[in-house]
C-alpha cells in the first residue's frame, strides 16, 4: 500500500522530534489545520509541500518519496537481511540515528529513576 504524503510528513516530523504545534507555528497555520495535512484531509500544492519540507529540513522530493519500509522491512523472517538499495537521504538516516540515541538515553534515565525508588 502506498503511503500518502500526510503520513510521510508525520513520520518525518516525529523523527525530528517536532510537535504539530511547532510545525504549525512555523507555517503560520493553526495546529488543527496542520493536523488535517497529516491526516490527508487537506490537498497540498507544491508551495505548501516546499514550505513543510523547509521546516522539516528535508528536500521536498525526499519528503515525497520517503519510505520507512526501506529501513524497517528489509529483514526476512529468517532474520537475515535482504540486499536492498538505500534511497534514504543521509540527513534522514542521521535523524533516525539521533532519535534512537535520544530514546535510548531516555530509557536509561527512566530505569535509573525506577531503580532509585526501589
Amino acid at each position: 500500500m502506498k503511503k500518502e504524503i500526510g503520513s510521510k510528513i508525520r513520520q518525518i516530523r516525529e523523527l525530528r522530534g517536532y510537535s504539530q504545534e511547532f510545525i504549525a507555528s512555523k507555517l503560520g497555520i493553526s495546529q488543527r489545520a496542520y493536523s488535517k495535512i497529516e491526516m490527508n484531509q487537506t490537498k497540498l500544492d507544491w508551495v505548501k509541500v516546499t514550505s513543510i519540507a523547509e521546516v522539516l529540513e528535508v528536500d521536498p522530493m525526499d519528503m515525497i518519496s520517503f519510505d520507512d519500509n526501506l529501513i524497517f522491512n528489509n529483514c526476512s523472517q529468517s532474520g537475515k537481511f535482504e540486499k536492498f538499495i538505500n534511497n534514504m537521504p543521509d540527513k534522514l538516516i542521521e535523524q533516525y540515528e539521533l532519535r534512537i540515541k535520544s530514546l535510548n538515553e531516555e530509557i536509561s534515565y527512566l530505569r535509573d529513576l525506577l531503580a532509585k525508588k526501589s
